[in-house]
């Protein structure tokens, strides 16, 4: 046996080998965790790592939430608190101690309360109380805004003092209300159907402090969502801090990072509404100088074309004197031509009368039934003629007949 302790096959390890090796077997063979157990040993040290112990009714196991992990922890574990949480198995070297090193914990139960919360809200999206264009619009400049909350709640003050500071004309009703426990579902629904009958307010803040999930469950209720949803004023939701998600957020008409925030959002500053009031003013004063001065333009024109009942007169009889003498010198003209035509026309006549042609030593040759002879050889020798002369006639008898056309 000795020499068997002595052979240089056997693998001696040092107790620190050891301890690595178990530990890299811890952490290689079990993956991220949920453990449930309730608390003890609890303690807070200096350099922010909390150290406890879980335990149930058989067994107990220490526990290392380092601060990086524990700084997202919205609330402190004390002893005796029944929590879950997300670990991973790994082992204190120095001591060969194993251990819980946890990422993450809530309160027993949160996770049935997470999957709560995601089947309502999986169910109130599908039926469309979610969607973007069935929200309300907010009031730009509200006169009267509804705060539904806790009376003893710090967070109403906050509320009152943002909008009196902001605007000090602003009316605050508040509409009294448990936010916590068995009865504030009951209480929230009540206070937004009483607003919503009084329909005094612009607006309505729904709101209340930070808390754990369970604080802030009566946010999480279905029959509050629907209320919320089925109000006929605009409602903001501002429940919790920033990082706090409720099922009111999604189906209120805004959504507000904190009570403060909400305040901050719909109400205007006295000093932003001087300054758009003075815009405003501004404005008005350029629009009237410029109608003023349109008009003033159209008056001046206008003027220009007024004249007086004598003016008209004088000028109307004006315009009849120019047309009368327009007419004469038309009817004037008109005459002119009609006797340049006539003139013509007498000329015409004067070359076609017979005295004319009688005048210049012409003269007409009648047969005995008065018919002109044009032609020698109508005529006999012996046939009685009659002559007409310009002035006069005669009669003559044939005595030659001569068919040459010259005398």
């Amino acid at each position: 046996m000795i020499n068997d302790f002595n052979s240089a096959e056997v693998k001696i390890f040092s107790i620190t080998e050891i301890n690595k090796l178990v530990k890299e077997l811890l952490q290689d063979n079990f993956p991220s965790i949920w453990v449930k157990g309730e608390i003890s040993n609890f303690i807070e040290a200096s350099s922010g790592h909390w150290y406890f112990s879980l335990k149930d009714n058989d067994a107990q196991v220490r526990c290392t939430m380092f601060r990086g992990k524990n700084n997202e922890v919205k609330w402190v574990p004390k002893n005796g608190d029944l929590i879950e949480a997300q670990c991973k198995i790994g082992l204190y070297e120095q001591r060969g101690d194993y251990q819980l090193n946890i990422s993450s914990l809530q309160q027993a139960g949160l996770g049935k309360l997470f999957e709560e919360f995601n089947q309502l809200k999986q169910k109130l999206n599908t039926e469309g109380l979610f969607d973007e264009e069935k929200k309300k619009s907010l009031p730009t400049h509200p006169n009267v805004i509804g705060v539904i909350t806790s009376p003893d709640a710090s967070v109403l003050r906050d509320v009152i003092t943002t909008l009196k500071r902001r605007n000090k004309s602003l009316e605050v009703i508040i509409y009294p209300t448990p936010v916590q426990g068995k009865f504030a579902p009951e209480g929230i629904i009540k206070a937004i159907k009483l607003a919503n009958q009084r329909n005094e307010a612009d607006v309505l803040i729904v709101c209340r402090g930070g808390g754990s999930i369970e604080d802030l469950w009566s946010f999480n209720d279905e029959l509050v969502a629907r209320e919320i949803f089925s109000s006929i004023i605009p409602i903001i939701s501002a429940v919790g801090h920033q990082t706090d998600i409720t099922i009111s957020d999604f189906v209120a008409d805004l959504r507000a990072p904190t009570p403060t925030a909400a305040a901050e959002i719909i109400s205007t500053s006295y000093e932003e509404l001087l300054g758009n009031l003075e815009y405003f003013k501004s404005s008005l004063l350029i629009l009237i100088q410029n109608k003023i001065e349109q008009l003033t333009q159209k008056i001046d024109f206008l003027e220009k074309g007024l004249i007086s009942p004598i003016q008209k007169i004088t000028s109307q009889y004006d315009l009849i004197s120019a047309l009368k003498n327009r007419m004469q010198i038309t009817i004037s003209s008109q005459l002119e031509k009609y006797r340049e035509q006539i003139r013509s026309y007498e000329q015409n006549l004067s070359h076609l009368n017979p005295n004319e042609i009688l005048s210049r030593g012409y003269s007409i040759v009648l047969n005995q039934n008065k018919k002109i002879i044009n032609n020698a050889s109508a005529v006999s020798v012996s046939d009685k003629i009659k002559i007409k002369f310009h002035e006069g006639n005669a009669e003559a008898s044939i005595t030659i007949i001569n068919q040459d056309k010259e005398l």
